[in-house]
């Protein structure tokens, strides 16, 4: 098999269509309801019909929330207050209703697609259709020793694309992603502060799972011993992902490129699939045009991410728990403003008012004389 070329992707990458924007910001003026008297919720119904093509925008009707899982070896420094290898039972809890995300997505009528990158566990521990891009069993301890090999990094890189591909194909209408793992939010951490060349204090967060001041240092100099390796390979983003990211981090950045190609737009939930982002931004600059970021999980890397790429987040709610549960409460919001650009009526057209003759005026030539006149 060839080497995946990223640069590809900047060819292939469009932006959202400006006129098809500018005409549904044209309608919104036309509408009964006041331009600008439903907030943020006019510009998310205008980038979801520049996103669709469409004027009017059409309704969401068929979102999924996409989840990458895999486990990370440097979740063994006790980075996480999850045990390394812990996020076989964080799937398992998915798939069988009981976490939060789970709950949510049922009362929103959302499917749930979890795709086993590199799960600490069997092959065979889950159903088939979660485990057929399966690259490895974990991924490697980025402080000492790269995450995956080059070849296991394009891999991963291929399978987002192809789960790009099909969802797209299935007629999903808007992606809901986030990752299910176990040391995810370490290497996410690498990530950004290497992208965005800041230190690692500055990029080191609490965690879903918030850990004390004593593992927040641990997880400190991880990131740190991880970002004198991450440096060198700057300039390549496949070999970035192999050296300090993961399969599950490399297989979300090959989706969101993908999304951005097929057209298909893309809620952001935390900050792991924040710094993929900022890697797919890197790869090809029109990209971020097609995400939208769904809230403020409070990480500091996420923050650092999103500044980057001129996205503002459109909920606050502290929610850290991952899996995709920030962006899912964000769906009904873009449901909302896609509704209400979509069926508000529009003003009707008020015919112009005849003019009235001008007194001063002289008599049309061809009229017939006053009967009184002399």
């Amino acid at each position: 098999m060839s080497r995946l070329n990223l640069d590809d992707f900047t060819d292939l990458i469009e932006r959202p269509d400006g006129g098809v924007r500018r005409d549904a910001e044209a309608r919104r003026e036309r509408q009964m309801v006041p331009p600008g008297a439903l907030g943020r919720l006019d510009e998310l119904g205008e980038w979801l019909a520049a996103a669709q093509n469409a004027v009017p925008v059409r309704t969401v009707e068929r979102p999924r929330l996409v989840l990458f899982a895999g486990d990370h070896g440097v979740a063994a420094l006790d980075v996480s207050a999850r045990p390394a290898g812990g996020a076989r039972q964080l799937v398992a809890d998915v798939l069988e209703g009981a976490s939060p995300a789970a709950v949510l997505a049922r009362r929103l009528q959302v499917p749930v697609r979890v795709v086993d990158m590199s799960l600490d566990c069997d092959p065979d521990t889950f159903p088939e259709e979660v485990g057929r891009h399966r690259v490895r069993r974990g991924s490697g301890r980025i402080d000492i020793e790269d995450a995956l090999t080059l070849e296991e990094a394009e891999t991963a890189l291929r399978a987002g694309i192809a789960v790009a591909d099909e969802e797209a194909d299935s007629g999903t209408d808007l992606v809901v992603l986030g990752d299910v793992s176990v040391g995810g939010t370490t290497a996410a951490a690498v990530l950004v502060a290497a992208l965005c060349g800041t230190d690692a204090s500055v990029v080191t967060g609490r965690g879903g799972a918030a850990i004390d001041d004593l593992a927040w240092m641990r997880k400190c100099a991880a990131i740190r011993d991880a970002l004198r390796r991450a440096r060198p390979v700057l300039g390549d983003q496949a070999q970035l992902l192999a050296t300090v990211g993961g399969a599950d981090l490399a297989a979300m950045t090959g989706f969101l490129l993908q999304c951005a190609v097929r057209k298909l737009p893309v809620i952001l939930d935390g900050v792991v699939s924040a710094a993929c982002a900022l890697v797919a931004q890197r790869v090809a600059f029109r990209a971020p045009d097609w995400w939208l970021a769904a809230h403020d999980s409070g990480e500091p890397g996420q923050a650092k991410a999103l500044d980057r790429m001129a996205l503002e987040p459109l909920l606050k709610q502290g929610v850290k728990v991952g899996e995709g549960m920030g962006a899912l409460l964000a769906l009904p919001l873009v449901q909302a403003a896609a509704a209400l650009a979509a069926e508000l009526p529009e003003e009707p057209e008020r015919p112009e008012p005849e003019k009235e003759p001008d007194a001063g005026a002289e008599p049309d030539a061809g009229a017939e004389p006053d009967a009184g006149a002399e």
